[in-house]
């Protein structure tokens, strides 16, 4: 048989290479030649023929012409004769018409266009002419198998032989087929029995061809007695081929189908609606085995086509050799076609595509002689439910390779002789619906794009794989690389390795070129590639990984090399004959069998810890029962390191475990219990090796890295000892560049398997690591613990020895290290930011200790203050010296000029030109301004004229000028809402600004009276013509103003007395309001001090008017009650007794009460005008009028009544006359409400409402001087500087604790703690006039700064009282002792220095104010002795 198939294997490779050459197509014979007459048609050839009536010819018949050609529908042209040919060449048209026919063996058209109607037909089928010489188309007599042409025929006796009916020729005329068709088998009817074959059609067009009917060189039935003929051959040309016709060359139906024939095709265009068919004909002794499909080729695209139509064979049609200089495109076999390549070598290469779909197939080689060698080369080789079948070699050289539910398998057969097979693949391998490539021999991979593996059954597999030099490799879910096969023996790298102790060098160093090599050691290597995603299995013996970048192994995802070790090797187990057998050892020494009360030991350990490379030990024993132990997986080398292994499936080589099937069977009631109990079960086998060289290693929840011993059979079998593991890092960072090298969530085991019935559980292998650096330790080179250092190499975590905590300040910590500390001096950090290394102070203590400590910080930042405060005092007290002297006194003796800083409008009297005696006569009432001036209740004027000024003024005009002075004397909305933000924001700011307001008012209400009013209201002609009839001025501290009313000097007195004695009792309310800020002051304004100087000397009266102030300073609103009391006490036993002696006397008194509760306070001063009179000499009894009956009292509204007659103050100091001489005469007052304040009764009907400030009046108070005042103003420059230094100290110490805190302090008010610091410097080296009120701002800064420290209290409270979860942490470390606790001191002191600070203002202010003690002496002849 070998021979027979060897010579004709030579006989097709001679047929082949003696038919290369394109035979040139001949010329149809011409017996005859016809005229559009002859054809019995109309017209002419040379213009229009139209052939009307059927045609019957009996020899070779041409028709030339011109012109057009029209076959009418109906008409048939017929020469039935075989290999008759009918010819028609014509220049114009041809068209066939609908349902006609031309029928004859060899049919050629040639025109401008044709055009084959619908039903119309070109047939030749089955009348052949005779075949070519030399060819084998025609099956042997009696055969009853199909003819071959293109394809070969079929066969349907088995006995034949072989297995096909005739055989293939023409196939160096491919491009211009124009063989006939061979006939069938001839069966025992004889020779009409058989199919004849088919025969010729030429269709040649300039333009377009149209086919709507139908072309046919299919062959001649056969029937049950005989094979069906061959197809025959088409050969069509023409720019356009349309139409829905059908062109067909298939081969015959019949005993044994016949093989189709050829088809070639040259067209721009072809309709895809057209079917151009070349399939086997149908076998009815065999019907799954049609004959073989013929071949259409495509002149135009050079693409060769193989398609049966579906029709299911086993049949092939072969291909006999490749073009090698014009290369064809594609080749294309689809449609249960086979193909079949049956050369010794043969090299197919294309331009394109190799396509196989549909159920074909392709064959390389015979399957009884698999010695052959094959190249296939193209573009892309794309398979759809086909096969490809290579007995031999076979190398595959592709940009893409596309499978869908095929199957590539190489060295079929199951023969073994074959070379190494490879697939280069330059760009994508892609694997997809239970695609297959697999290989009994070794088989080598290539690419340089992407390796995929779909899905569920899509694999590759040989005896020994190599896969390299692609970018990824993607094993998808269900898919698998496996080597070798599940049916195939242990190869010769595993035997070696198993019979061997010494570690291959190529798994340690592998070569770079990752070639197959056939020496190598392992059975899967996977190469040079980029990224490996692995989701199904990769399974092998040996696999080794080398020159990769990244590993992943997804969830479900394998890398295993488990149960495909050794079946003996090193560590067998020791085995008893029917007896329990111990299990195999590796990492672990076996476990021990049990056997009948014997133990039977396991294997032995064996193999090197630190850098394993041998395969697991199987149990031994008999053939039936051995087991295999754990393979080898080696990733990465020592040259070229894996990047990263993300490890979220498995990674195993464990050892198998006997299956029960092995084990002896159960005791039944017809076998003896004896003989049932004495046999023993096989040990489990010992687990393998993992290797891996690799930088990062991630193993995800759930993932597991296993080198298991597989447990000890039934009935006392020992467990199998654990394998392996090795992690040989590479470039393991330390110090600041380390980078964790893994991260273990998943499960690494080396454990050994359990025994059974008695047998013992098989020692634990060892999982090791590379020894790892200093400041490392463990398998995984982690960090040594925070606390502990290693100096030293090794991997042992006792290496990792604990930090002295000699040099660790109490408030640090020893703290992690990036690569582990390294010397005994480790590293440590404060348990908080807040503190400082190396000591770990708060910046507080830094600079404390920077001075040598508390005390020493303590005296030294005292000695500085001290020395600075007196700096500064020197060079205030030089700048006195050497400026301006602003010192003043006033006349009173009682300094106001802390209320000379504001502007005082001046009166009629201070006008240059203006006689003031002319306006102290002329003057007739001042009208004072209710309301405090404020936002909320600004100055305004009642209605109604009092009774001094009705007689002067028009009291509806009058009435009209008050509602206008009222609307001047307003503020604006904004101006109090501005107050109001700056009350919150910063309190002395809304008090500059209140001030401010105030000014611009009192010179608007000036500005309004003086040049905008028309002075309407008064009578006088000469007041309204001159504006001199009303003033308006105010006083110092701007809380109260008033209209002084004048005569004209043209009105009609019929009262010649004197206007000043007129005016009295006069009432004069105070200045200011009671606050700090504003204290009550009595204003002797020059108008009033020349009305009263009249009666009183000047110097009588400013000692009175600085008496009274001295004791208003200190009247606090808050507390009115008692300390009126002591001024009523002043007025009666100081004031009153010495004016009395002048007739004058001065009574306290409350003024004009508003609907908010403020009235005003101050004096009613009346006169005994009889001692003034011509007649008060020779007056005897002059009688004293009472006060209280000169004034009209009403209490103040929300008040409590004050009592209704007021007790009179007898003086102790009598003028010459007595009381009782004052005059009796009573006199209006100009209605000024109020009362007088005389008794307790009155005073406890005196009340002011509280402001939100109440509480500071604790410390802004007026108090009485004490002198001393340089002293007190180094003592105050001292406190000064110190209270900005610890201001500083509790800043940083609040930055040091929050810059929250530390922001919030500083700006809740904003800036306000850092601003009496200023305002004290203002203060200390202010002059003149402005002293006393820049010393109140600065006190009023000083207190408002108490609610930043408030707010540094309540931080602290909430920062440093509740601990943060990073402090509890802390609080538990033994070392640590919090002083954050004192946090507190710094604002106490600070509270306490501000207290102290703000007494010394206090009386820095009064000795500024008043700098006559003698003012407050309790002795009324001390106080008026000037």
């Amino acid at each position: 048989m070998p021979s027979i198939l060897t010579h004709i294997f030579l006989s097709l490779s001679i047929l082949y290479l003696t038919t290369q050459s394109h035979p040139t197509i001949q010329s149809l014979p011409c017996d005859s030649s016809y005229s559009c007459q002859d054809l019995q048609g109309l017209g002419s050839l040379n213009t229009t023929c139209a052939i009307t009536s059927s045609l019957h010819f009996t020899n070779h018949s041409c028709i030339f012409g011109a012109g057009n050609l029209q076959i009418a529908p109906q008409t048939k042209i017929l020469c039935p004769q075989k290999g008759c040919s009918i010819s028609i060449n014509i220049t114009g048209n041809l068209t066939v018409g609908s349902h006609s026919s031309i029928t004859a063996g060899s049919i050629a058209l040639n025109a401008g266009n044709i055009a084959l109607n619908a039903g119309s037909i070109l047939n030749t089928t089955g009348l052949a002419g005779p075949a070519p010489d030399q060819t084998s188309g025609t099956p042997p007599c009696c055969s009853k198998s199909g003819g071959g042409h293109g394809g070969r025929g079929a066969n349907c006796v088995e006995s034949n032989f072989t297995e096909w009916g005739g055989d293939v020729y023409g196939w160096s005329s491919l491009s211009h087929p124009w063989n006939y068709g061979s006939d069938g088998g001839a069966g025992e009817d004889g020779e009409d029995s058989k199919g004849n074959g088919g025969g010729r059609v030429l269709m040649k067009s300039e333009n377009l061809l149209e086919v709507y009917g139908f072309v046919l060189a299919e062959g001649g039935e056969g029937g049950m007695n005989g094979g069906g003929g061959s197809g025959g051959s088409v050969i069509v040309q023409a720019f356009k081929l349309a139409g829905n016709g059908s062109i067909s060359a298939s081969g015959g139906n019949g005993w044994g189908g016949g093989g189709g024939g050829r088809i070639s095709t040259q067209c721009y265009s072809i309709s895809q609606d057209l079917d151009i068919l070349v399939h086997g004909g149908k076998s009815y002794g065999c019907p799954e085995n049609a004959g073989a499909a013929g071949s259409i080729y495509d002149r135009s695209l050079q693409t060769l086509k193989i398609s049966n139509h579906n029709f299911s064979t086993r049949t092939e049609t072969p291909l006999l050799g490749f073009p090698t200089t014009t290369l064809w495109s594609n080749v294309l076999i689809e449609a249960n076609a086979k193909a079949l390549v049956p050369l010794l070598w043969s090299r197919i290469q294309v331009t394109g595509q190799i396509k196989l779909i549909d159920g074909s197939s392709i064959c390389f080689g015979l399957s009884e002689n698999p010695i052959s060698e094959f190249e296939l080369v193209a573009e892309e080789l794309l398979m759809s439910d086909s096969v490809i079948m290579v007995y031999g070699a076979f190398r595959l050289y592709v940009k893409m390779l596309l499978m869908w539910d095929s199957k590539l398998q190489i060295g079929g057969g199951g023969n073994d002789d074959v070379r190494v097979s490879t697939l280069e693949v330059r760009n994508l391998i892609v694997l997809k619906h239970n695609s297959v490539i697999c290989s009994n021999a070794d088989l080598g991979v290539y690419g340089q794009g992407l390796l995929n593996l779909s899905g569920s059954g899509d694999g590759i597999k040989a005896q020994r794989l190599f896969l390299s030099l692609f970018y990824n490799i993607l094993v998808g879910p269900d898919s698998f690389l496996q080597a070798p096969p599940d049916d195939s023996e242990s190869s010769l790298a595993t035997k070696s390795s198993c019979e061997s102790q010494t570690c291959p060098n190529e798994l340690i160093l592998p070569p770079d070129d990752c070639h197959v090599n056939s020496s190598l050691s392992f059975t899967l290597q996977i190469c040079r590639v980029e990224d490996i995603i692995v989701s199904g299995l990769i399974r092998g013996s040996i696999i080794h990984i080398h020159r990769a970048r990244t590993v992943t192994v997804n969830k479900y995802g394998m890398i295993s090399a488990s149960e495909l070790g050794c079946k003996n090797g090193i560590g067998e187990g020791k085995t008893v004959k029917n007896g329990a057998g111990g299990g195999a050892g590796h990492g672990g020494r076996g476990g021990s069998g049990f056997y009948n009360g014997l133990l039977v030991d396991g294997g032995k350990t064996y193999g090197n810890a630190d850098l394993p490379c041998e395969l697991g030990s199987g149990s031994g024993g008999s053939d039936s029962e051995q087991v295999a132990g754990g393979g080898m997986i080696v990733i990465g080398s020592l040259k070229w390191p894996l990047s990263n292994l993300h490890l979220l499936g498995s990674l195993s080589s464990d050892g198998q475990s006997p299956s029960s099937s092995s084990s002896p069977p159960a005791v039944t009631p017809s076998s003896p219990p004896a003989v049932a109990s004495t046999a023993g079960g096989p040990g489990g086998a010992s687990g393998g090796t993992i290797l891996l060289f690799l930088h990062y290693l991630l193993l995800e929840r759930n993932s597991s890295l296993s080198v298991a011993g597989g447990m000890g059979g039934p009935r006392g079998g020992g467990g199998g000892g654990g394998g392996r593991i090795h992690f040989h890092w590479a470039g393991v960072a330390t110090g600041e560049d380390y980078v964790q090298i893994a991260s273990v969530n998943g499960s690494v085991s080396s454990s050994g398997g359990n025994g059974n019935g008695g047998g013992h559980k098989g020692e634990d292998g060892s999982i090791t690591g590379k020894k790892c650096p200093k400041g490392l330790f463990g398998t995984f080179c982690l960090e040594c613990p925070v606390g502990t250092y290693k100096n030293e190499v090794g991997s042992e975590s006792s290496l990792c020895v604990a930090c002295p905590l000699e040099a660790l300040p109490y408030r640090a910590d020893f703290v992690y290290v990036r690569g582990g500390a390294t010397q005994p001096k480790c590293p440590y950090k404060c348990i908080s930011q807040k503190y400082k290394m190396p000591k770990c102070y708060t910046p507080i203590e830094e600079i404390i200790y920077t001075f040598g400590g508390p005390l020493s910080f303590s005296i030294l930042l005292s000695f500085f203050l001290i020395l600075l405060a007196l700096l500064i005092s020197a060079i205030r007290i030089k700048m006195g010296k050497s400026g301006m002297d602003y010192s003043y006194r006033s006349k009173s003796g009682t300094g106001n000029d802390g209320h000379g800083s504001f502007p005082y409008l001046l009166s009629l009297a201070e006008v240059a030109g203006t006689s003031k005696e002319e306006e102290t006569q002329s003057h007739v009432h001042r009208l004072y301004f209710m309301g405090p001036n404020t936002f909320r209740e600004p100055w305004h004027l009642p209605y109604s004229p009092p009774d001094a000024i009705i007689g002067i003024v028009y009291e509806d005009a009058f009435n009209r000028f008050i509602d206008e002075i009222n609307q001047v004397a307003a503020y604006e909305w904004w101006e109090g809402s501005i107050h109001s933000i700056l009350s919150i924001v910063a309190y002395p700011c809304a008090w500059s600004w209140k001030q401010w307001c105030r000014r611009k008012k009192a010179k608007r209400l000036q500005e309004f009276v003086k040049t905008e009013y028309d002075h309407s209201c008064l009578k006088s002609c000469r007041s309204r013509a001159l504006y001199k009839g009303m003033k308006v001025g105010s006083t110092p501290d701007l809380t109260v103003a008033y209209i002084d009313f004048f005569l004209g000097g043209d009105e009609k007195r019929a009262d010649t007395q004197s206007t000043a004695q007129k005016r009295f009792p006069m009432c004069v309310i105070f200045g200011g309001d009671g606050s700090y800020m504003s204290p009550f002051c009595l204003h002797s304004d020059p108008l009033f001090s020349n009305l009263i100087r009249q009666y009183v000397s000047t110097a009588i009266w400013n000692r009175f008017t600085s008496g009274l102030n001295a004791q208003l300073r200190s009247v606090n609103r808050t507390k009115i009650k008692r300390q009126l009391a002591r001024v009523v006490s002043w007025a009666a036993s100081h004031g009153n007794p010495r004016l009395d002696q002048y007739g004058v006397r001065a009574e306290l008194a409350w003024f004009q009460p508003t609907a908010s509760g403020y009235f005003q306070l101050g004096l009613v001063l009346s006169v005994n005008e009889r001692l003034f009179s011509p007649t008060y000499l020779s007056s005897s009894e002059p009688t004293r009028r009472s006060v209280s009956s000169t004034i009209s009292v009403k209490s103040p509204r929300r008040q409590v009544n004050p009592p209704q007659s007021q007790s009179q103050s007898q003086s102790q100091s009598q003028p010459s006359g007595s009381s009782s001489s004052f005059s009796s005469r009573k006199r209006q007052t100009g209605g000024v409400h109020g009362g007088l304040i005389t008794g307790d009764d009155a005073l406890n009907s005196l009340r002011f409402r509280r402001d939100s400030l109440f509480p500071f009046s604790l410390l802004l108070r007026n108090t009485n001087p004490i002198g001393f005042e340089e002293t007190v103003q180094l003592v105050i420059c001292v406190i000064l500087l110190g209270d900005f230094a610890i201001t500083l100290l509790i800043l940083v110490q609040f930055y040091w604790i929050s810059v929250g805190a530390f922001l919030v302090i500083l700006l809740v008010p904003p800036f306000s703690l850092l601003s009496p610091f200023l305002a004290g410097l203002n203060t200390i080296f202010s002059r003149g006039l402005k002293r006393s009120s820049l010393s109140r701002i600065y006190a009023l800064w000083n207190a408002t700064s108490l609610v930043n420290i408030i707010v540094a209290i309540i931080c602290g409270l909430i920062f440093c009282t509740l601990p943060s979860t990073q402090m509890l942490t802390v609080l538990n470390n033994a070392n640590f002792r919090r002083d954050e606790n004192e946090w507190w001191v710094l604002p106490i002191i600070l509270i306490l220095v501000k207290i102290l600070q703000e007494g010394l203002v206090n009386l820095h202010i009064a000795n500024v104010e008043i700098q006559d003690l003698s003012l407050f002496s309790p002795n009324p002849d001390k106080f008026w002795a000037m």
